[in-house]
């Protein structure tokens, strides 16, 4: 996958990089807001290549990519993306605008809570295998998972700051003040507060997660009173001052307290439900956990996770359930691979099915899952036996993480039953969902205009065989196998058969009579369609779409009649070798399915007009 033209492609139906207001990722999708949504082409970004779907869900434009997602999210923030802290102009409803505010809080600190909880589960693991906790390995890394926790609050000052519409450093400094050493110490000794003759309620605000956020909802309407009532001479020294003078005592007094009140009562429902009906919650998750996924519902449950794993250290709510769902996923699409005599569908379902094991279900679930009811209530029913199996053992997640079974060390803990239990239920899980789609949930799909599309290639074919189509060189220059080009699209045929030639006169003809389907906007790359139907890609260089049309000139546009030799376009080699860019050139069948064979001629010089390819 080449992740900057593939970045590029994305940030083209957006409306352009400055049409950007946030860019975040998580596990396979990119997350983002935009000043004029109006210019997104939902469409059009499903329909490029290495974007598995495109939705808006819970006030954001998610784009599908998969595990590569982090490499395409860099490239888009490479092209100039400027960091706004302004917030985003939203037009659907209240539900939608909240849960966006919470993906856009809690999604950049789930790292560092992922790995904050990794490191305590490894040092569970070590004192398994007989390390001391006296000693200082185990101290030092124990220090270094706990301060993931306790800085909660500095981390969600930032986000939230960045979310909402203010300055993150002040708000980190809000959420620093709530941790200083000095207030901890008269937090511990107990002894009354007081601030201007006002009661400051003693609380440790250390991992605490409601407290903070309300200090900078607070901020976002002092730091802009502020900002009104300080003169333009002093507002640079007077604005922060007036604005920290105002929201830390606030806090200290009001909010602090009421976030801790709001935290407890959130802890209290979640032991209320562990202790009395432990197994309706992640009964209810594992089932319907796919429809919270597809609509966004499940972010409205990151605040209840994060209190729980600070009151806690572990939470119940929607890991076993999320685990068990994930694992059905990939049961239905591992069936449907098994079962289907579709090529397509098998080895799309083969692939997904694995990668929902593993945690990521976004390729079975737009693939393969909500595409039959069937095999989603499949996968629903299946969830929700395991995860009641999961809530009868008192199955717990110690951290944040993709539940899959590459992350199961998120559930070790000191319980090491838990772990166990957890495998059992995704056993179970897999078992009802796999039994229930082979034998109620899919049926092969039977589409006459499938039919007649097939019957259609078949003719071609058949046609094609009879009738051998060449197709000449549109390039001066040596031939060069496919498969020794340096890169994976081209060596392994992904898009096309064919063949490469490495220009001497940087030159590029029509090889046939036909049509020219698409002149990409960077001119590097041109579509054409022969009168036999034939659809050929010409590629110009390797990675030349970094020269944003630099060194190309196009000589025809979209939707012209072209004959065999006219002038495509031209291309100045030697400008494009001395940028650091190679210029050999694949020329690709990309309808390849329509015909029986593609015969590349041998290697060796080839002449513009002279035989390249022959099309069976």
């Amino acid at each position: 996958m080449n992740y900057h033209e593939l970045a590029q492609a994305i940030v083209e139906q957006v409306g352009g990089i400055k049409n950007i207001t946030q860019l975040v990722n998580c596990a396979t999708r990119l997350r983002m807001n935009f000043k004029d949504e109006s210019l997104v082409d939902l469409e059009k970004l499903k329909k490029i290549n290495g974007v598995l779907g495109a939705v808006k869900k819970s006030g954001q434009y998610q784009i599908i990519i998969g595990t590569d997602v982090a490499n395409v999210c860099n490239e888009i923030k490479s092209m100039g993306l400027e960091e706004s802290t302004q917030p985003s102009q939203k037009k659907g409803g209240k539900i939608d605008a909240l849960m966006d505010i919470f993906a856009s809080i809690f999604t950049p600190i789930i790292p560092a809570i992922t790995a904050a909880g990794m490191i305590k589960a490894i040092l569970v693991i070590c004192v398994l295998l007989g390390m001391q906790k006296e000693s200082q390995v185990y101290i030092i890394l124990s220090f270094i998972a706990d301060a993931g926790f306790y800085f909660l609050p500095i981390m969600l000052a930032i986000s939230s700051a960045k979310k909402l519409g203010c300055n993150p450093y002040l708000a980190a400094m809000v959420g620093g003040a709530l941790l200083h050493p000095s207030f901890t110490k008269l937090v511990t000794a107990g002894e009354p507060l007081f601030f201007l003759g006002m009661p400051v309620k003693l609380i440790n605000y250390g991992s605490s997660v409601i407290p903070i956020i309300l200090a900078v909802w607070l901020m976002t309407y002092v730091e802009r009173f502020a900002d009104k009532v300080s003169p333009k001479p002093v507002k640079f020294f007077l604005k922060p001052t007036l604005t920290i003078l105002i929201v830390v005592p606030i806090v200290l007094i009001v909010l602090g307290p009421l976030g801790s009140y709001i935290g407890t009562g959130i802890a209290f429902v979640t032991d209320f439900l562990n202790a009395r009906v432990s197994w309706l919650v992640p009964t209810l998750m594992g089932a319907f956990m796919p429809l919270l996924v597809l609509t966004g519902m499940h972010w409205s449950f990151l605040p209840v996770l994060m209190t729980s794993y600070t009151t806690y250290g572990y939470e119940a709510v929607m890991g076993p359930g999320s685990l068990v769902s994930n694992v059905c996923q990939g049961s239905a699409a591992l069936c449907v691979s098994i079962k289907t005599k579709n090529k397509e569908l098998k080895q799309l379902a083969s692939s997904a099915g694995i990668t929902a094991l593993m945690g990521i279900t976004e390729p079975a679930m737009y693939g393969v899952t909500i595409k039959f009811k069937k095999i989603l209530l499949s996968v629903m029913i299946g969830g929700g036996v395991g995860g009641f199996y999961a809530g009868l053992m008192g199955v717990v997640r110690y951290t944040s993480g993709t539940p899959g079974l590459l992350s199961l060390p998120i559930f070790i803990g000191e319980n090491p039953m838990n772990v166990v239990h957890a495998l059992i239920a995704c056993a179970i899980g897999f078992v009802v969902t796999f039994v229930l789609t082979w034998f109620y949930g899919f049926e092969e799909p039977v589409d006459t205009l499938d039919q007649a599309e097939t019957k259609e290639k078949e003719a071609v074919k058949k046609e094609s065989f009879m009738k051998k189509i060449v197709i000449t060189s549109p390039v001066k220059g040596k031939k060069v196998n496919i498969s020794k080009i340096n890169d994976e699209t081209f060596a392994k045929e992904i898009i096309g058969k064919g063949i490469a030639v490495e220009s001497v006169d940087g030159r590029v003809v029509a090889p046939f009579d036909g049509t020219v389907a698409t002149v990409f906007r960077t001119k590097h790359v041109i579509g054409l369609r022969s009168e036999e139907g034939v659809e050929l890609l010409i590629h110009i260089g390797m990675d030349t779409v970094e020269l944003e049309g630099k060194f190309f000139t196009s000589h025809v546009q979209d939707g012209d009649t072209i004959k065999k030799g006219d002038l495509l376009l031209e291309f100045d080699k030697k400008a494009i070798e001395e940028a650091g860019y190679e210029t050999i050139i694949p020329v690709l069948v990309t309808n390849t399915s329509a015909y029986l064979e593609i015969v590349a001629s041998e290697e060796g010089y080839v002449e513009i007009g002279e035989t390249l390819l022959t099309i069976l």
